[in-house]
């Protein structure tokens, strides 16, 4: 994540990065406070250093067949629609991880 921000920093010259904006879904296969942790320790003694790392976290969206309908599911755990019940894996929206967003200074 940091070097495919570092190639835009470098493009835009950069004097320092403030925050990175991504979005995280819930099946990215990322943990929020492990990226968090390891965010702040990769950034030591780089143009990131003291920035901020700002997460959206994106819920699981699936496609109902039967509704035809996207719908949120309540729990990773059951891929089925919350209304119908329908299983689906038709997933619409749950696997990002994005960089959406850089704050620099110029």
């Amino acid at each position: 994540m940091l070097e495919v921000a570092k190639e835009e920093v470098t493009r835009q010259n950069a004097l320092r990065v403030e925050a990175i904006y991504i979005k995280l879904g819930q099946l990215s296969g990322v943990v929020k406070e492990a990226l968090l942790f390891s965010y702040n320790i990769a950034c030591e003694g780089t143009i990131f250093q003291g920035s901020r790392l700002v997460i959206e976290e994106l819920p699981v969206i699936v496609y109902c067949s039967v509704c035809q309908k996207e719908r949120t599911l309540i729990s990773i755990q059951n891929f089925s629609c919350p209304i119908c019940n329908t299983l689906t894996f038709d997933v619409k929206q749950g696997r990002e991880l994005e960089i959406v967003a850089l704050e620099i200074q110029t």
